[in-house]
């Protein structure tokens, strides 16, 4: 007879305590569905969109992604920032996106090509400046001063956009510049001029503007040459479709427009 009280005595508990337990994981649940269903329709649901752009972007798309989730509470703007053809190598290979922001019609080429982008709508344009340290030690003044061999010079590596952009204002100036170091998107470049690492950069203007006074920027007349043209579209296998679109339409807006000026960029 103790002995069958005793399993009962040990039993009873255990079943309550799996009781409890089903009854804080229904209660989970439940917080979890009221939550998704008070959670934006637009989309399909979903609650994050992801956007690939260029590292220029960073400081303007940043701004417009916290508006864009001001606008849509309870999603997620996650940005993926670097050299365009690294992004767009990453899209075709398979990389999970739903928007792609370049810092060339080149670059978006390689998406669209591989069929894996919507038609591109031109938004920006991006000019050169060459940037210097606050003190300019090296004294430049003019893009030729770039080629002087003490002068230690970074830039872009040629199949990123900036540096594609910088080889066609030197050839423009009739000039070759030996650089010290190539950089695989345009913030990496302009740090080894923050870092005084080099005495000069071809950065794009907007870098010069969010570099918030750590460097100088000295305009030349051949960038305007080498203007680069930003495209965006939204992709094709996105998995936030809805919300795709409609980052997109905020960066056309005038709202948009207003950012990127104030950024530095220029209206196509």
């Amino acid at each position: 007879m103790f002995r069958r009280l005793s399993r009962w005595a040990i039993a009873l508990p255990v079943a309550f305590a799996l009781a409890g337990l089903a009854g804080c994981g229904s209660g989970g649940s439940a917080t979890s569905t009221t939550a998704a269903s008070s959670a934006p329709a637009a989309g399909g649901g979903a609650k994050e969109v992801t956007v690939f752009a260029a590292a220029s972007l960073t400081g303007a798309f940043t701004e417009l992604g916290k508006a864009f989730e001001a606008a849509h509470p309870g999603t997620t703007v996650k940005f993926n920032f670097g050299s365009s053809a690294t992004l767009a190598q990453q899209i075709t290979q398979g990389a999970p996106a739903d928007v792609f922001a370049a810092a060339s019609p080149a670059t978006m080429k390689t998406v669209t090509d591989a069929s894996s982008a919507s038609a591109p709508t031109t938004f920006v344009r991006n000019k050169l400046e060459i940037a210097v340290p606050k003190d300019n030690p090296a004294k430049v003044d003019e893009l030729k001063d770039l080629t002087d061999s003490k002068v230690k010079v970074a830039l872009c590596a040629e199949q990123v956009p900036c540096g594609a952009a910088a080889i066609k204002a030197l050839d423009a100036a009739g000039l070759k510049v030996k650089p010290v170091t190539l950089e695989q998107d345009v913030k990496a470049t302009l740090t080894k001029v923050e870092l005084g690492e080099v005495d000069a950069a071809l950065v794009y203007k907007t870098d010069v503007i969010a570099s918030a006074g750590k460097v100088q920027g000295i305009a030349f007349p051949e960038a305007d040459k080498a203007i680069n043209d930003y495209p965006i579209a939204t992709l094709a296998k996105a998995p936030a479709g809805d919300l795709a679109k409609q980052f997109v339409d905020l960066v056309l807006s005038q709202q948009g427009k207003d950012v990127l000026t104030k950024a530095g960029f220029e209206a196509p």
